[in-house]
């Protein structure tokens, strides 16, 4: 007679509970997962704002900021880490700051992508003709020195572009649409200024996530914003093409392309957030945790209507017009623009520009 040991069947219902746990857990990732690489493929008629649930589902409510990690850590963008980067084109001087603190921001929370500024190379003409050194000029040739040698950006002097007609501005001179001719790169993230990396990992995603439209701007997400603070292109020279046969006959205004692109908006009504601006935090109601809103978003556009931008001492009366009225809403105003202006001092040596400045 064989006597079975009692330990057996207790061994062989352990091993088939772990096994149920263990398939159950996959199910749940592979659906994470589908969701994720869904979430950026909305039906997009341009120049109307997208209604994804599949994103809203996604930036609403994701499985924590840690399954940022593990999904970027194993869903390489195509071609590689190599092929895509965040691109700053800078027309004004007031701009080099700010685009060397997003640089420093994705140095310190260890961004794979590539990172290139653009700035005009009447800049390197002017310094080395000049008789005596222009301190302005001076100061953002150091910045951008230093966003090179320590923050890994490339530097790339360019040209005016061609053409740009009578109307000539910084933005007709160097037109975001020239970024689509960047065709040795699968893919780019222009954010607009002035703003703030909070999360690189949210904006990484961007990376690996398919797209449909050689251009696609992303809003914050409130009523009767139509104008994107995130743009993703996919350069090639058919795009570029296009884009530039277009303008030709019309001339190129930034608001305008920016308005005509497709755009979707991050949907998000609570927890994380891809892209907000400071502007819409007027909409936001009680309850309201400023600390987490702050701690859960991706990238803070700051922009007020009747501001001239955060790099500026302004004035206390034109502040408390442009705050939120709600406590936590305008906590979380007021720590985005203090960090802002920490942050100039900390990355590039500079405390706030006068407000009259702005006016000039």
């Amino acid at each position: 007679m064989v006597v079975v040991p009692t330990w057996e069947p207790r061994l062989k219902l352990v091993f088939l509970f772990t096994s149920l746990l263990f398939l159950s857990g996959y199910v749940l990732q592979q659906q994470t997962v589908r969701s994720l690489q869904a979430a950026i493929r909305p039906q997009i008629v341009a120049p109307a704002v997208t209604q994804s649930p599949v994103l809203a589902k996604h930036f609403g409510a994701p499985p924590g900021h840690s399954f940022y990690d593990k999904f970027l850590a194993s869903n390489r963008p195509k071609g590689g880490w190599a092929k895509v980067g965040y691109v700053q084109i800078i027309r004004y001087h007031i701009e080099v700051c700010n685009a060397v603190m997003q640089f420093a921001e994705l140095e310190r929370q260890e961004s794979m992508a590539q990172r290139i500024i653009f700035y005009p190379k009447k800049w390197d003409q002017q310094r080395s003709t000049q008789k005596k050194p222009d301190p302005t000029l001076e100061t953002s040739m150091r910045l951008l020195r230093s966003a090179a040698s320590r923050y890994k950006v490339m530097l790339q002097a360019i040209d005016p572009a061609p053409g740009t007609g009578e109307a000539v501005t910084p933005e007709t001179l160097y037109p975001l649409t020239g970024l689509l001719s960047l065709t040795s790169f699968n893919r780019l993230i222009h954010l607009r200024p002035s703003g703030l990396i909070q999360d690189s990992d949210q904006l990484d995603l961007l990376f690996t996530l398919p797209m449909e439209t050689p251009v696609l701007g992303i809003s914050a997400n409130h009523n009767g914003d139509s104008e994107a603070s995130v743009v993703l292109i996919e350069p090639s020279n058919q795009a570029y093409q296009k884009v530039t046969e277009q303008l030709s006959e019309t001339g190129y205004q930034e608001t305008e392309f920016l308005h005509s692109i497709p755009m979707m908006t991050d949907f998000a009504e609570d927890q994380v957030h891809l892209v907000v601006k400071t502007s819409a935090l007027q909409l936001e109601k009680e309850p309201f945790d400023s600390a987490e809103f702050l701690k859960m978003t991706g990238y803070v556009h700051l922009t007020d209507p009747d501001l001239p931008g955060p790099e500026y001492n302004i004035p206390k009366d034109k502040i408390l017009s442009a705050q939120p009225s709600g406590a936590e809403p305008r906590k979380a105003w007021e720590k985005s623009y203090e960090r802002f202006r920490q942050q100039r001092i900390d990355v590039c040596g500079l405390d706030l520009e006068p407000f009259e400045s702005a006016l000039a």
